[in-house]
């Protein structure tokens, strides 16, 4: 059973103030920085991103060239929100002489490829610009040069071993880059390209081929800029916390076609959109694209201009979603009945099967991560027959442990806490043992997991209402580096217990305040046996749980959200 506590028991101020110093704003005015989220204090001047300058004369000059234009962005909820940052961008000044190029996930994999440059060359591309990827690519670089294609890398992903060759670089994570906040997502990049071009054009208006938007027309990129930050799972602070603040205002009331379908769709209110909205609802549905077919349908219902094309496109998407999740829910379940079939006490759980579809596999490791708490790594084999995985983990540094074990993969990339990577076919059979023994070359900080589970404060059920939401509220946006406060309810008891959704599969716990009013805890996918303590009317229970407004049902309630029952 999981024991909980409160991470510091905290008497004085409210509790907005105790919230704010467990999250480390030990000072007023470091808490008030934090709340106040104010557009320009917090976004930083992007030519101090090293390759910056190089970057914006050499697209300007290529502008006024006439010359092809090649956006070429990863097939996720990161790449392809950049890639419509830098498509609106070129369409907004009048640029016509450009095209957005996705690669497919399955048939051409992360980043650039050999073929595809091939083939822009001979479609006349004079610049290449990357919008997520192409840290890793340097050979694919230096064939466009080759071909009399120049490169400029828009990315942020952490330089791994040689470092393309590229006309410039945009990446806060690389060596000798003094700009100040080095957890960008991929479209946030983007977006620090597109300021310092606008910038630059306002300065110097000679350019040809070109409109000049007004000025803060870019901030109405960050509904874009705002689904990558909160899709990414980058730490939403600093500059991204204010790029996930005014996205989430600019996409409650953003005018794009597909996003609206898709919402009304959704039946989410626009207006009243959160970061779970984003995470929970928008982003499979985009990524869902590229994982059970082709990405450029989530990029063109972000960029339709047509009313039924963005109807069409919106349903496509979430039916494929649908999909998705039948697909992801069959391998699981495989998943587990092998782990039950082979049980093993090695630190890290390694499991494949050729015929899984290794664009799903993410999805299927982070639910086996939760359930275990160990590192997890899947594999499956892709269309052109090479065997790609997923790994993702709850604390151990997977980009360390994949270094630890180079020798098993022919590549492997991505971040702390997730990952994927191709096996030498030849070394499949030795994957995990390698993988555990990596694991005990680790160093204590890459190990370092959050194994204790702490709250944030003690709550009793007359405080589940409105002032104490409003108050929690001022913390967001939620997520990684913010996460949403857990609050512990001490001996309360169930009044009315029931499983609802079209298959039952979902827990609501009714509870009664002091005044006999009704206080609801939700649980999705969670049943009356889901937890170490079982839920009965009438049984005293300890619950953990975050607190949140739904608006399915007017007028709007607080409630409940279940993080466990012990």
């Amino acid at each position: 059973m999981k024991q909980w506590k409160i991470k510091e028991e905290i008497t004085a101020g409210n509790l907005l103030d105790r919230l704010l110093f467990q999250r480390g704003f030990k000072t007023k005015e470091e808490a008030e920085k934090f709340l106040r989220v104010d557009y320009e204090k917090d976004i930083h001047d992007p030519f101090l991103m090293k390759g910056m300058t190089e970057a914006v004369a050499k697209i300007l000059r290529e502008i006024e060239l006439g010359e092809k234009i090649v956006i070429w962005s990863d097939y996720d909820a990161d790449g392809i929100p950049g890639a419509v940052v830098l498509h609106d961008f070129f369409k907004k000044i009048g640029y016509k002489n450009f095209e957005n190029y996705i690669p497919h996930r399955s048939n051409e994999g992360f980043g650039l490829n050999l073929e595809a440059v091939e083939e822009l060359s001979k479609a006349g591309a004079k610049l290449l610009i990357t919008i997520d990827c192409g840290m890793a690519d340097v050979e694919e670089v230096a064939r466009a040069k080759e071909r009399d294609i120049d490169v400029i890398i828009t990315d942020h992903h952490e330089p791994n071993g040689e470092i393309p060759s590229a006309l410039a670089i945009l990446n806060p994570k690389q060596k000798d880059c003094r700009y100040p906040d080095k957890n960008l997502c991929g479209a946030g990049v983007a977006f620090k390209l597109v300021q310092a071009l606008l910038t630059q054009m306002r300065r110097q208006p000679t350019t040809k081929n070109q409109q000049f938007p007004t000025e803060g027309w870019e901030k109405w990129l960050l509904d874009m800029v705002g689904i990558a930050t909160l899709s990414d799972m980058v730490p939403l602070v600093g500059e991204n916390r204010a790029l996930a603040h005014y996205g989430l205002l600019v996409l409650r009331k953003s005018p794009r076609l597909g996003l609206q379908q898709l919402l009304r769709r959704l039946k989410i209110n626009q207006r009243f959109l959160t970061e779970d909205d984003v995470g929970f609802m928008i982003t499979p549905r985009l990524n869902a694209a590229s994982r059970m077919g082709q990405p450029l349908d989530a990029f063109k219902l972000l960029v339709v201009a047509d009313e039924v094309e963005a109807s069409r496109l919106a349903t496509h998407l979430d039916k494929i979603n649908q999909e998705r999740k039948g697909v992801v829910a069959a391998i699981t379940k495989e998943v587990r009945k092998i782990m039950l079939a082979r049980p093993s006490e090695r630190r890290v759980i390694v499991i494949g099967n050729p015929d899984w579809r290794p664009a799903l596999l993410g999805l299927v490791a982070n639910v086996l991560k939760e359930e275990h708490g160990k590192p997890v790594f899947l594999w499956g084999r892709d269309d052109n027959a090479i065997l790609k995985g997923s790994c993702r983990s709850d604390g151990v540094n997977v980009m360390e442990l994949m270094t630890e074990a180079r020798e098993v993969f022919v590549e492997f990339g991505g971040h702390s806490l997730s990952g994927g990577f191709t096996v030498i076919e030849e070394k499949i059979h030795i994957l995990e043992e390698e993988l555990d023994r990596a694991f005990g070359r680790l160093s204590p900080q890459a190990v370092a997991a959050g194994g204790e589970f702490l709250a944030d404060a003690a709550l009793a059920l007359d405080e589940v209402d409105t002032d104490t939401y409003g108050l929690v509220e001022k913390l967001a946006p939620f997520g990684v580096g913010n996460p949403k406060p857990i609050f512990l309810l001490k001996n309360v008891s169930p009044k009315v217990v029931r499983q609802f959704g079209k298959e039952g599969n979902h827990l609501e716990i009714v509870f009664e305040n002091s005044v006999g009013e009704a206080i609801k805890a939700i649980g999705f996918f969670q049943t009356t046996e889901s937890f170490s303590q079982p839920v009965r009317v009438g049984k005293s229970l300890n619950l953990a749980a975050t607190l949140e407004k739904s608006y399915f049902r007017q007028p709007p309630e607080i409630r409940l959200r279940l993080v466990d029952i012990f």
